[in-house]
This record gives C-alpha cells, structure tokens and sequence, in this order.
C-alpha cells in the first residue's frame, strides 16, 4: 500500500508501514532524492525566518539541512547525534522517545558547535515532525548552547502535529489504519 502525494510541487507515492497493530505511517524516506530534496529544500527557504544557523538530527534530515545551506550560502551547519563521534571535543546530551526509533536514544551536540551557538538564531530543520518528541531533544540542546530557537521547520507533519503552530510545513501527512485509509 502507498499514500500518493504532492510534495513541493513532485508527485511521489510514500509505502505504508506498520506502527503498532492499529497505526501505520507513510514512510517518507529522503535519501537518494535529490530532485526532491532540492525542491523541498527550496521551498523552506521561501518560508523561513531570518536565522544565523541551521540543525537538525541525524540521519534523515541531512541531505535536506546540506542543501539548504548550500541554497542559501550558509558555510556552517550543526548536526545532532546519534552517538558521540571521537572528533568531538566534549558532548551536550539530551534523551528522546521517536515514533520511529524502538526504544529510548540519546542525542548529542559537540561542544565546540554548541560554543558558536551560543547568542545566534537557531532554526530547526526536520524531514517529518510526529510526536515532537525529536524537535523537543533539538531544542533542548539549542537552549544548552544558550542559542536561540528561531523556528522550527519540517517537509512534512504528521499527526498531531499538523495542528501546532509553532511549527512551519509543507505538506501534512496523514497517520492510517491498517486498510490503508486515513484515520
């Protein structure tokens, strides 16, 4: 089964994947789309706030936070990590429950990113936004840092979080049942 939808201007059919029992999701999968990641990309940008950098969390969401730096001549980027990388030079660590991940995780920022944070506007890019409980880890992290959060954007919400307005969008995503309609 798959979701057919319109997503910055490209028509693209997401697979429905299984959640629980009762709940499944259109699984919405960036990597290896540079046509749309350009165009998504683009379309952020048309509708983002001033900002001084960008962040978003492994891994998902890379391609899309690279291109749009690369869109808007940003020369720096932060990423948010899974597992602490020896480059680092010490970690700020936050925990998060995702709809997506099994389990609790841990996130982690370097430190060295965190000090040139510290006093800018942050804006948080994601490629889908659930339950919030990824972009809560994010900006728990930017307020370690002592940066601002100057909004927060994703390609797609999804559940409840079509209804918040905090954050900006493009395209809503709709949970399902296990028929394929839409709950």
């Amino acid at each position: 089964m798959d979701y057919k939808m319109n997503i910055a201007g490209l028509d693209r059919a997401l697979p429905l994947c299984k959640v629980t029992d009762d709940l499944y999701i259109g699984a919405f999968v960036i990597f290896g789309d540079a046509e749309l990641t350009v165009a998504c990309a683009r379309e952020l940008l048309n509708r983002a706030p001033e900002y001084d950098y960008l962040i978003t969390a492994e891994a998902k969401g890379i391609p899309l936070i690279h291109e749009m730096a690369r869109q808007h001549g940003d020369s720096k980027y932060f990423l948010v990590r899974k597992k602490p990388k020896l480059y680092m030079t010490g970690v700020l660590e936050v925990t998060v429950q995702s709809i997506t991940t099994a389990g609790e995780q841990k996130l982690y920022l370097d430190t060295a990113d965190a000090e040139m944070m510290k006093g800018k506007r942050i804006l948080i890019v994601d490629d889908v936004i659930s339950t919030g409980e990824s972009l809560r880890a994010i900006e728990e992290l930017v307020k370690q840092t002592g940066g601002e959060v100057c909004g927060k954007m994703t390609i797609l919400a999804e559940g409840d979080a079509q209804d918040r307005d905090d954050i900006i969008y493009l395209e809503k995503l709709p949970l399902f049942n296990p028929d394929g309609t839409i709950k």
